[in-house]
Protein backbone atom coordinates (compact mmCIF):
# COMPACT_ATOMS: atom_id res chain seq x y z
CA UNK A 1 0.00 0.00 0.00
CA UNK A 2 1.09 3.55 -0.57
CA UNK A 3 2.01 5.54 2.52
CA UNK A 4 0.80 9.17 2.82
CA UNK A 5 3.67 11.61 2.41
CA UNK A 6 3.31 12.96 5.94
CA UNK A 7 3.44 9.47 7.44
CA UNK A 8 6.81 7.71 7.92
CA UNK A 9 7.26 4.25 6.43
CA UNK A 10 7.97 2.81 9.91
CA UNK A 11 4.29 3.38 10.80
CA UNK A 12 3.38 0.44 8.53
CA UNK A 13 4.45 -1.78 11.37
CA UNK A 14 1.55 -0.44 13.42
CA UNK A 15 -1.04 -1.24 10.74
CA UNK A 16 -3.35 -4.19 11.17
CA UNK A 17 -2.81 -6.70 8.36
CA UNK A 18 -6.56 -7.33 8.42
CA UNK A 19 -6.98 -3.89 6.84
CA UNK A 20 -5.46 -5.27 3.63
CA UNK A 21 -8.05 -8.07 3.59
CA UNK A 22 -10.84 -5.58 4.32
CA UNK A 23 -9.73 -3.18 1.57
CA UNK A 24 -9.50 -6.01 -0.96
CA UNK A 25 -13.06 -7.15 -0.14
CA UNK A 26 -14.44 -3.60 -0.20
CA UNK A 27 -12.89 -2.78 -3.56
CA UNK A 28 -14.17 -6.04 -5.05
CA UNK A 29 -17.70 -5.94 -3.63
CA UNK A 30 -18.19 -2.13 -3.58
CA UNK A 31 -20.59 -2.64 -0.70
CA UNK A 32 -19.91 -2.74 3.04
CA UNK A 33 -22.71 -5.27 3.51
CA UNK A 34 -21.50 -7.64 0.78
CA UNK A 35 -17.86 -7.29 1.82
CA UNK A 36 -18.76 -8.03 5.44
CA UNK A 37 -20.63 -11.14 4.32
CA UNK A 38 -17.66 -12.23 2.22
CA UNK A 39 -15.36 -11.96 5.26
CA UNK A 40 -17.90 -13.30 7.80
CA UNK A 41 -17.72 -10.01 9.72
CA UNK A 42 -20.41 -7.70 11.02
CA UNK A 43 -21.20 -4.55 9.06
CA UNK A 44 -20.14 -2.22 11.94
CA UNK A 45 -16.77 -4.00 12.14
CA UNK A 46 -16.09 -3.51 8.46
CA UNK A 47 -17.33 0.10 8.58
CA UNK A 48 -14.78 0.75 11.31
CA UNK A 49 -12.05 -0.75 9.10
CA UNK A 50 -13.10 1.50 6.23
CA UNK A 51 -12.82 4.55 8.50
CA UNK A 52 -9.28 3.53 9.50
CA UNK A 53 -8.33 3.01 5.86
CA UNK A 54 -9.69 6.43 4.93
CA UNK A 55 -7.64 8.06 7.68
CA UNK A 56 -4.53 6.19 6.59
CA UNK A 57 -4.80 7.16 2.91
CA UNK A 58 -6.30 10.60 3.48
CA UNK A 59 -8.93 9.70 0.86
CA UNK A 60 -12.52 8.46 0.86
CA UNK A 61 -11.46 5.42 -1.27
CA UNK A 62 -15.15 4.54 -1.86
CA UNK A 63 -18.03 6.99 -2.21
CA UNK A 64 -21.74 6.22 -2.29
CA UNK A 65 -23.48 6.32 -5.69
CA UNK A 66 -27.07 5.14 -5.39
CA UNK A 67 -27.12 1.85 -3.45
CA UNK A 68 -23.49 0.97 -4.15
CA UNK A 69 -20.06 2.36 -3.48
CA UNK A 70 -17.85 3.56 -6.30
CA UNK A 71 -14.06 3.84 -5.95
CA UNK A 72 -12.38 7.22 -6.01
CA UNK A 73 -9.47 7.60 -8.46
CA UNK A 74 -7.11 6.53 -5.68
CA UNK A 75 -9.34 3.62 -4.74
CA UNK A 76 -9.49 2.46 -8.36
CA UNK A 77 -5.70 2.65 -8.69
CA UNK A 78 -5.26 0.63 -5.49
CA UNK A 79 -7.50 -2.23 -6.65
CA UNK A 80 -4.93 -4.24 -8.66
CA UNK A 81 -2.16 -3.51 -6.12
CA UNK A 82 -4.28 -4.64 -3.20
CA UNK A 83 -5.39 -7.81 -5.01
CA UNK A 84 -1.77 -8.72 -5.76
CA UNK A 85 -0.61 -7.87 -2.22
CA UNK A 86 -3.41 -9.99 -0.76
CA UNK A 87 -2.43 -12.93 -2.97
CA UNK A 88 1.25 -12.58 -1.99
CA UNK A 89 0.46 -12.42 1.72
CA UNK A 90 -1.87 -15.43 1.43
CA UNK A 91 0.83 -17.44 -0.31
CA UNK A 92 3.40 -16.46 2.35
CA UNK A 93 1.28 -17.81 5.20
CA UNK A 94 0.07 -20.86 3.23
CA UNK A 95 3.55 -21.85 2.06
CA UNK A 96 4.90 -25.28 2.90
CA UNK A 97 8.43 -26.51 2.40
CA UNK A 98 9.05 -28.83 0.77
CA UNK A 99 5.91 -29.71 -1.16
CA UNK A 100 4.17 -32.75 0.29
CA UNK A 101 1.32 -33.53 -2.11
CA UNK A 102 0.51 -36.78 -0.38
CA UNK A 103 -0.69 -34.97 2.76
CA UNK A 104 -1.83 -31.70 1.17
CA UNK A 105 -5.46 -30.57 1.47
CA UNK A 106 -5.02 -27.53 -0.73
CA UNK A 107 -7.62 -26.52 -3.34
CA UNK A 108 -6.47 -25.12 -6.68
CA UNK A 109 -8.75 -23.14 -8.99
CA UNK A 110 -7.93 -23.30 -12.70
CA UNK A 111 -9.89 -21.52 -15.42
CA UNK A 112 -10.33 -23.55 -18.62
CA UNK A 113 -12.67 -23.91 -21.57
CA UNK A 114 -14.59 -27.18 -21.84
CA UNK A 115 -11.93 -28.23 -24.36
CA UNK A 116 -9.10 -27.50 -21.92
CA UNK A 117 -10.91 -29.28 -19.09
CA UNK A 118 -11.70 -32.30 -21.29
CA UNK A 119 -8.10 -32.80 -22.38
CA UNK A 120 -6.23 -31.90 -19.19
CA UNK A 121 -8.91 -32.98 -16.72
CA UNK A 122 -8.65 -36.79 -17.01
CA UNK A 123 -4.86 -37.02 -16.48
CA UNK A 124 -5.15 -34.43 -13.72
CA UNK A 125 -7.84 -36.50 -11.99
CA UNK A 126 -5.69 -39.64 -12.22
CA UNK A 127 -2.69 -37.71 -10.89
CA UNK A 128 -4.56 -36.50 -7.81
CA UNK A 129 -6.01 -39.95 -7.12
CA UNK A 130 -2.58 -41.57 -7.27
CA UNK A 131 -0.34 -38.97 -5.64
CA UNK A 132 -2.39 -36.30 -3.85
CA UNK A 133 -5.69 -37.79 -2.62
CA UNK A 134 -6.37 -34.89 -0.24
CA UNK A 135 -5.77 -32.18 -2.82
CA UNK A 136 -8.67 -30.71 -4.80
CA UNK A 137 -8.83 -28.90 -8.15
CA UNK A 138 -11.74 -26.71 -9.24
CA UNK A 139 -11.86 -26.43 -13.04
CA UNK A 140 -13.85 -23.25 -13.58
CA UNK A 141 -15.26 -23.04 -17.11
CA UNK A 142 -14.66 -20.05 -19.33
CA UNK A 143 -14.84 -19.34 -23.04
CA UNK A 144 -12.26 -17.93 -25.49
CA UNK A 145 -14.37 -14.78 -25.79
CA UNK A 146 -13.57 -14.05 -22.13
CA UNK A 147 -9.81 -14.49 -22.40
CA UNK A 148 -8.97 -10.81 -22.89
CA UNK A 149 -9.44 -9.78 -19.23
CA UNK A 150 -7.94 -13.00 -17.91
CA UNK A 151 -4.51 -11.44 -17.43
CA UNK A 152 -6.14 -9.54 -14.57
CA UNK A 153 -7.98 -12.68 -13.36
CA UNK A 154 -4.64 -14.36 -12.73
CA UNK A 155 -4.54 -12.49 -9.41
CA UNK A 156 -7.68 -14.31 -8.28
CA UNK A 157 -7.05 -17.92 -9.37
CA UNK A 158 -4.19 -20.40 -9.40
CA UNK A 159 -3.89 -20.67 -13.16
CA UNK A 160 -5.42 -20.52 -16.62
CA UNK A 161 -5.46 -23.37 -19.15
CA UNK A 162 -5.42 -21.68 -22.54
CA UNK A 163 -3.45 -21.55 -25.79
CA UNK A 164 -0.73 -19.11 -26.71
CA UNK A 165 -1.78 -15.87 -28.34
CA UNK A 166 -4.31 -14.81 -25.73
CA UNK A 167 -1.93 -13.65 -23.00
CA UNK A 168 1.42 -11.80 -23.13
CA UNK A 169 4.16 -14.36 -23.78
CA UNK A 170 6.17 -12.83 -20.93
CA UNK A 171 3.64 -14.05 -18.35
CA UNK A 172 4.82 -17.15 -16.43
CA UNK A 173 3.59 -20.28 -18.19
CA UNK A 174 4.39 -23.91 -18.95
CA UNK A 175 3.58 -25.44 -22.34
CA UNK A 176 1.53 -28.61 -21.88
CA UNK A 177 0.95 -29.98 -25.39
CA UNK A 178 0.46 -29.08 -29.06
CA UNK A 179 -2.80 -29.60 -30.91
CA UNK A 180 -4.20 -28.82 -34.36
CA UNK A 181 -7.56 -27.88 -35.87
CA UNK A 182 -9.52 -30.44 -37.89
CA UNK A 183 -12.83 -30.36 -39.75
CA UNK A 184 -15.54 -32.53 -38.17
CA UNK A 185 -18.89 -33.66 -39.53
CA UNK A 186 -21.49 -36.34 -38.94
CA UNK A 187 -20.22 -39.77 -39.91
CA UNK A 188 -23.12 -40.24 -42.36
CA UNK A 189 -22.93 -36.79 -44.01
CA UNK A 190 -23.47 -37.59 -47.75
CA UNK A 191 -22.01 -34.27 -48.96
CA UNK A 192 -18.56 -34.81 -47.44
CA UNK A 193 -16.12 -37.40 -48.71
CA UNK A 194 -12.67 -38.34 -47.44
CA UNK A 195 -11.20 -34.95 -48.41
CA UNK A 196 -12.38 -31.36 -48.49
CA UNK A 197 -11.36 -28.41 -50.62
CA UNK A 198 -11.75 -24.72 -49.83
CA UNK A 199 -14.39 -24.49 -52.54
CA UNK A 200 -16.39 -27.26 -50.88
CA UNK A 201 -16.11 -25.56 -47.50
CA UNK A 202 -17.67 -22.43 -48.96
CA UNK A 203 -20.75 -24.40 -49.99
CA UNK A 204 -21.37 -26.14 -46.67
CA UNK A 205 -23.36 -25.05 -43.64
CA UNK A 206 -21.42 -24.65 -40.41
CA UNK A 207 -21.64 -24.99 -36.66
CA UNK A 208 -19.48 -22.25 -35.13
CA UNK A 209 -18.05 -22.17 -31.64
CA UNK A 210 -18.63 -19.06 -29.57
CA UNK A 211 -19.97 -15.68 -30.58
CA UNK A 212 -19.29 -13.66 -33.71
CA UNK A 213 -19.27 -16.71 -35.92
CA UNK A 214 -16.46 -18.41 -34.05
CA UNK A 215 -13.93 -15.61 -34.47
CA UNK A 216 -12.53 -16.48 -31.06
CA UNK A 217 -10.61 -19.47 -32.42
CA UNK A 218 -7.48 -19.46 -34.57
CA UNK A 219 -8.99 -21.86 -37.12
CA UNK A 220 -11.87 -19.51 -37.85
CA UNK A 221 -9.65 -16.45 -38.04
CA UNK A 222 -7.43 -18.19 -40.59
CA UNK A 223 -10.45 -19.29 -42.61
CA UNK A 224 -11.60 -15.70 -42.87
CA UNK A 225 -8.13 -14.54 -43.94
CA UNK A 226 -8.47 -16.94 -46.88
CA UNK A 227 -11.70 -15.22 -47.87
CA UNK A 228 -13.99 -18.04 -46.81
CA UNK A 229 -17.16 -16.58 -45.30
CA UNK A 230 -18.82 -19.70 -43.94
CA UNK A 231 -22.60 -20.02 -43.86
CA UNK A 232 -23.12 -20.42 -40.11
CA UNK A 233 -26.43 -21.95 -39.08
CA UNK A 234 -25.66 -22.67 -35.42
CA UNK A 235 -23.41 -20.96 -32.88
CA UNK A 236 -22.71 -22.67 -29.57
CA UNK A 237 -20.61 -21.48 -26.62
CA UNK A 238 -19.12 -24.92 -26.14
CA UNK A 239 -16.75 -27.24 -27.94
CA UNK A 240 -18.24 -30.39 -26.41
CA UNK A 241 -21.71 -29.62 -27.78
CA UNK A 242 -20.56 -29.42 -31.41
CA UNK A 243 -21.09 -33.13 -32.32
CA UNK A 244 -24.68 -32.97 -31.07
CA UNK A 245 -25.39 -30.15 -33.52
CA UNK A 246 -23.88 -32.09 -36.43
CA UNK A 247 -25.99 -35.21 -35.96
CA UNK A 248 -28.49 -35.80 -38.77
CA UNK A 249 -27.30 -32.77 -40.76
CA UNK A 250 -24.84 -31.92 -43.55
CA UNK A 251 -23.06 -29.34 -41.42
CA UNK A 252 -19.35 -29.17 -40.64
CA UNK A 253 -17.35 -27.53 -37.83
CA UNK A 254 -13.80 -26.94 -36.63
CA UNK A 255 -12.55 -28.69 -33.49
CA UNK A 256 -9.23 -29.33 -31.80
CA UNK A 257 -7.94 -32.76 -32.86
CA UNK A 258 -7.33 -34.12 -29.35
CA UNK A 259 -10.90 -33.39 -28.34
CA UNK A 260 -12.34 -34.46 -31.72
CA UNK A 261 -10.68 -37.89 -31.49
CA UNK A 262 -12.08 -38.45 -28.02
CA UNK A 263 -15.56 -37.55 -29.20
CA UNK A 264 -15.25 -39.60 -32.42
CA UNK A 265 -14.37 -42.68 -30.37
CA UNK A 266 -17.98 -42.65 -29.15
CA UNK A 267 -19.21 -42.92 -32.74
CA UNK A 268 -21.12 -40.70 -35.14
CA UNK A 269 -18.32 -38.20 -35.83
CA UNK A 270 -15.81 -38.07 -38.69
CA UNK A 271 -12.53 -36.12 -38.79
CA UNK A 272 -10.97 -34.59 -41.90
CA UNK A 273 -7.79 -32.61 -42.44
CA UNK A 274 -8.24 -28.87 -42.95
CA UNK A 275 -7.67 -27.93 -46.62
CA UNK A 276 -5.56 -25.01 -45.39
CA UNK A 277 -2.60 -24.56 -43.05
CA UNK A 278 -3.37 -23.37 -39.54
CA UNK A 279 -0.79 -22.42 -36.92
CA UNK A 280 -0.67 -25.26 -34.36
CA UNK A 281 -2.48 -24.68 -31.09
CA UNK A 282 -0.03 -24.72 -28.15
CA UNK A 283 -1.90 -25.22 -24.90
CA UNK A 284 -0.23 -23.89 -21.77
CA UNK A 285 -0.81 -23.36 -18.07
CA UNK A 286 -0.45 -19.68 -17.12
CA UNK A 287 -0.06 -18.32 -13.59
CA UNK A 288 0.66 -15.16 -11.65
CA UNK A 289 4.32 -14.54 -10.71
CA UNK A 290 3.46 -14.91 -7.00
CA UNK A 291 3.21 -18.68 -7.62
CA UNK A 292 6.62 -19.02 -9.29
CA UNK A 293 8.25 -20.68 -6.27
CA UNK A 294 5.16 -21.99 -4.51
CA UNK A 295 6.19 -25.64 -3.81
CA UNK A 296 2.75 -27.21 -4.30
CA UNK A 297 2.02 -25.08 -7.37
CA UNK A 298 5.37 -26.11 -8.90
CA UNK A 299 4.56 -29.76 -8.19
CA UNK A 300 1.09 -29.58 -9.71
CA UNK A 301 2.09 -27.86 -12.95
CA UNK A 302 5.17 -30.01 -13.54
CA UNK A 303 3.36 -33.28 -12.86
CA UNK A 304 0.43 -32.19 -15.04
CA UNK A 305 2.79 -31.40 -17.91
CA UNK A 306 4.48 -34.79 -17.51
CA UNK A 307 1.13 -36.59 -17.44
CA UNK A 308 -0.03 -34.89 -20.65
CA UNK A 309 3.27 -35.67 -22.34
CA UNK A 310 2.70 -39.35 -21.64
Amino acid sequence: MAVPRDQPAESLGRLDLNLLVALDALLRERSVTRAAGRLNLTQPTLSASLRRLRRHFGDELLVRVGNDLEPTPLGASLGPLVATAHAVVSRVFAATSPADPGSSSREFTLIASDYGASVAGPPLARLLAAEAPGMRVHLRQASPTQYVPFEQRLREVDGLLMPHGLLPAAMPHLDLYTDRWVVVTADDNPRVGDRLSLAELRGLSWVATFSDGGSGTAGWRHLRLLGVEAAVQMIVDSFLAVPLLLEGTERVALLQERLARRLAARGGLRLLDCPFEVVPLVQALWWHPVYDRDPEHVWLRERLAASLAE
